[in-house]
């Protein structure tokens, strides 16, 4: 008795909890108050047998969830944004003369579509304004956002265990107002505008609010189609357009298809790079905060503050994939958690 009594209960906690999981805001309480140093350069690779001699390439990283900026917590800075490390990098890197290639390292099922599109961006007038060759190399997974930044190399080599593609747009949302109205949940949104609340998960979605919200996607899908048809000019229009419905890719069948250029490790690629640097030997640097732990090509960045030994931890609950159009390959529930940066 006790049980059965019980088990509605757990079902309408349950219900809440994903409901509160699905809200676009999370509560971020940063209590070490640390900022972030000033990046610091380590040598991560020598492609050659005589080391520093050759030409000094940059490795930039995209690992990860592709997100906004920064965000502030209570009493500091919380995690770091991929917007924010990337033109953080780029910006050293305009200042350093040195430089003759940079190292595009991708191991990412995309993002935000607005946060993927400034990292493509950015990256696309650096290697406008400084003259130097750009070579991604696909690591495991570079996938959707992932891709769609890569579109500003000038080569692209794949791990021959890489997973790519995913060319598309996505809103994921779902429809709690049956598991509200069996628990005597009510939704008490008040709002302006007949559609303010459209792709909403306390209301079944109208054929009005999916009309609305594919329109936008529409327009985003046809933005990436011109960005890979940009970056791949060795694809016709309606390639590109054949090849965008989503689908992933092994390596060899992104190699078929023209979406990568050669298949191989990122010695391969660091070797690419080097060549179209015009020098036989190289070695690559990267750009890290002090606290963080570099030593080789496959060394990951966390994209979190160093904390000083000693410091408050954050408390920092899981982040959830927000509500949002999103460059992102992803199967499953929109409740799962944000998959973030591994550390090394």
């Amino acid at each position: 008795m006790g049980g059965g009594r019980g088990a509605p209960r757990s079902s309408f906690v349950c219900v809440l909890l994903a409901l509160l999981a699905s809200c676009p805001g999370c509560i971020q309480i940063e209590l070490s108050g640390a900022g972030r140093a000033p990046l610091v350069e380590s040598v991560v690779h020598e492609h050659g047998d005589q080391g520093r001699k050759g030409a000094k390439l940059l490795l930039l990283e995209l690992d990860g969830v592709i997100g906004r900026g920064d965000a502030l917590g209570l009493f500091g800075v919380g995690a770091e944004g991929t917007v924010a490390r990337f033109r953080e990098q780029l910006d050293r890197a305009r200042r350093d003369e040195s430089l003759r290639g940079v190292l595009l390292r991708v191991d990412s099922p995309g993002g935000e579509v607005t946060a993927s599109d400034v990292v493509y961006a950015e990256l696309s007038r650096f290697k406008r304004e400084s003259g130097l060759p750009v070579v991604a190399h696909f690591y495991g997974t570079a996938a959707s956002g992932g891709y769609y930044v890569a579109m500003a190399a000038d080569e692209i080599v794949a791990e021959p265990t890489a997973v790519t593609g995913s060319i598309g747009v996505i809103f994921t949302s779902v429809n709690f107002s049956g598991l509200m109205k069996r628990y005597g949940v009510t939704d008490q949104t008040t709002k302006a505008g007949a559609f303010k609340d459209s792709g909403s998960m306390l209301r079944p979605q109208t054929d009005a609010d999916r009309a609305i919200l594919q329109s936008v996607i529409d327009d985003l899908h046809e933005r990436f189609r011109t960005v890979v048809d940009r970056g791949r000019p060795k694809l016709a229009r309606d390639q590109v357009d054949s090849l965008a419905d989503g689908r992933i890719f092994s390596a060899p069948q992104a190699l078929e298809n023209g979406l990568v250029d050669r298949v191989g490790g990122i010695e391969d690629a660091v070797a690419a790079l080097s060549a179209r640097a015009g020098a036989g030997r190289a070695w690559v640097v990267s750009y890290h905060r002090p606290g963080e732990w570099r030593r080789n090509l496959y060394t990951r960045s966390p994209l979190e503050p160093p904390r000083a030994e000693g410091a408050a931890s954050a408390v920092r609950p899981q982040r959830w994939l927000a509500p949002g159009f999103h460059y992102l390959w992803r199967p499953g529930s929109p409740l799962l958690p944000w998959p973030g940066p591994l550390a090394p």
